[in-house]
């Protein structure tokens, strides 16, 4: 027999390579009608949300018509929201936009509109949203957000999401995310490598997630973690049950657990992105870092001004660390929570 809902769990990562600033962590849930496993929601939302960049913008004919003829700037607006893997939709020269309205599009769904940048920490991640300044770049930092969206294309979006959401039987119930600063990290892998630290972030943040949610069907989808294929030990450290293996290989490893009429399936695969709960949870993870990292340059600007921005990633990193060297040591900042070291 069929249940009569299932839930769609999605979790993908943002800032695993760089020196400076936080990886985040971002997981997505999402309530289905019926059977959760197999279910595609690009295809349930297909008349609002794609995954190519353009393929969202204002029929060209109709805004020309539209302005040879008088008509409302809303022929103007876009019909659908890009939400997709964020190297797809964040591209630096273009700016935040697109990442931020997928982002902030999604949250209203999930019944949230955050007006900060504190705002949107306490939404997305309320564990470190009270100890932000213990960092000296957060302190005192804040900013509007949006901060480079429409707002008025943000208001259309989201209502029409909203609108195929639910025509669709869709609700996305959470958007969590968990950023780990490098003091943090710095721990974590002084006893694990990159890749176990990853996991086991990740698997504490799904964890959590699972815990809120009732007695039904339930499907994970996870981007791989560096690499790594074998992931039963991990996971069975946060279930009760027997975590049973379907397969473990390079692709994609399997596993299900729990009663035959709410199991719980976790799959871990490649490229996990072009799966809307993932896209969403790689989008939100991308969002929340540069939000981060729009702090930390700010910091550093303040008593370096000619100083030039970084996005944290190798080479370009240490650059910037060794032009804020002598800054550094004068306003007494310790290595430990500047840099990752690996």
């Amino acid at each position: 027999m069929e249940p009569d809902v299932g839930y769609i769990v999605g979790t993908d990562e943002a800032g695993y390579a760089p020196n400076l600033g936080p990886l985040v962590i971002s997981a997505t849930v999402w309530s289905v009608p019926g059977e959760p496993c197999g279910v595609d929601l690009y295809k349930l939302l297909r008349k609002v949300v794609v995954k190519t960049p353009g393929a969202g913008k204002a029929n060209k004919a109709n805004k020309k018509a539209g302005s040879a003829n008088g008509a409302s700037a809303k022929d103007s607006l876009p019909r659908r929201l890009l939400l997709a893997d964020s190297k797809v939709v964040y591209r630096p020269p273009e700016g935040l936009g697109n990442l931020e309205l997928g982002v902030l599009a999604a949250l209203a769904l999930a019944g949230h509109r955050p007006t900060s940048w504190r705002g949107l920490w306490q939404v997305l991640d309320a564990e470190n949203s009270g100890t932000l300044d213990r960092f000296p770049w957060h302190v005192d930092f804040e900013r509007h957000v949006p901060l480079k969206a429409d707002g008025r294309h943000l208001d259309h979006l989201a209502a029409r999401l909203a609108t195929e959401a639910e025509a669709a039987g869709v609700k996305l119930l959470a958007v969590r995310s968990r950023a780990v600063f490098p003091d943090h990290w710095n721990t974590l892998t002084d006893e694990h490598n990159k890749s176990t630290a990853l996991s086991l972030l990740t698997l504490e943040l799904l964890s959590q997630v699972l815990s809120e949610l009732p007695d039904a069907p339930v499907a994970v989808i996870c981007d791989k973690h560096g690499g790594r294929n074998f992931y039963q030990g991990l996971l069975q450290q946060h279930v009760s049950y027997l975590v049973e293996v379907y397969g473990e290989g390079r692709d994609e490893s399997v596993y299900r657990w729990g009663p035959a009429d709410c199991r719980t399936e976790v799959v871990f695969r490649t490229n996990a992105e072009r799966y809307l709960p993932c896209a969403v949870a790689s989008m939100t993870s991308k969002y929340l870092r540069e939000l981060s990292m729009l702090a930390f340059n700010h910091y550093w600007n303040r008593h370096l001004p000619d100083l030039r921005p970084t996005a944290g990633y190798p080479v370009d990193a240490g650059r910037f660390k060794a032009d804020i060297a002598a800054m550094q040591a004068t306003l007494g900042i310790d290595d430990r929570i500047l840099w990752r070291n690996r």
